[in-house]
């Protein structure tokens, strides 16, 4: 419970940092508030379609260490 406990925070730990890191870029950089990418805005291009492939990716992380804890888990309880 304990090796999940710490890849759930970890996850979302990083999560929030990335995501969270958003606004202070526009913060920081006030060019970035106005900017245009083919002819979109930049934020809406970060956050309607760049913040997707990040929490995919996340998920992903997770599920994969997820599983690898119970295998380990269910092989160290099938050898007792």
């Amino acid at each position: 419970m304990q090796s999940q406990l710490r890849l759930t925070l970890a996850v979302i730990g990083s999560v929030l940092l990335v995501l969270g890191s958003i606004p202070l870029l526009f913060w920081l950089v006030p060019p970035t508030r106005t900017l245009s990418v083919l002819g979109l805005p930049l934020p809406w291009v970060i956050l309607g379609i760049l913040v997707y492939p990040v929490v995919y990716i996340a998920a992903r992380i997770y599920v994969r260490n997820a599983e690898r804890i119970e295998a380990e888990f269910t092989e160290f309880v099938g050898r007792q």
